[in-house]
């Protein structure tokens, strides 16, 4: 298994029972989304304006997410391109009582910067 990356986390978050499935885990969707907000983060800073997320390759659930699970998303650029930007996002989760974290969801998230009018832009701002 991956060690966690040695930076501070994007997002810290807490997982709560209001996202829950019926089984009593964390909807998956609800974990995406908080992997599109750390990533859109990114996207923002490098695009120096808005983006919108146009693909999600890879996602890979690899364990639960409890409730009360401490939430950790690391983002991490790792393309630009002339509009699009490629943003791999790792989450990890430590239950409140435990320093021990695990790795429980990636993926890698495209975004593009738009202009007011939503039409695509050069990131750079060439």
């Amino acid at each position: 298994m991956p060690e966690q990356p040695p930076v501070n986390p994007t997002i810290r978050t807490i997982a709560m029972p209001a996202d829950t499935n019926p089984a009593g885990d964390i909807f998956g969707g609800w974990l995406m989304s908080q992997m599109d907000l750390a990533a859109g983060s990114i996207a923002a800073l490098t695009a120096r304006g808005r983006s919108a997320t146009i693909a999600v390759e890879g996602m890979k659930f690899h364990r639960p997410v409890k409730v009360g699970d401490e939430v950790s998303l690391y983002a991490d650029l790792i393309h630009v391109g002339r509009t699009s930007m490629r943003i791999h996002v790792e989450a990890w989760r430590r239950e409140r009582d435990s320093d021990d974290t695990q790795q429980v969801t990636e993926a890698t998230f495209t975004f593009v910067a738009i202009n007011e009018d939503g039409s695509a832009r050069a990131v750079r701002g060439d």
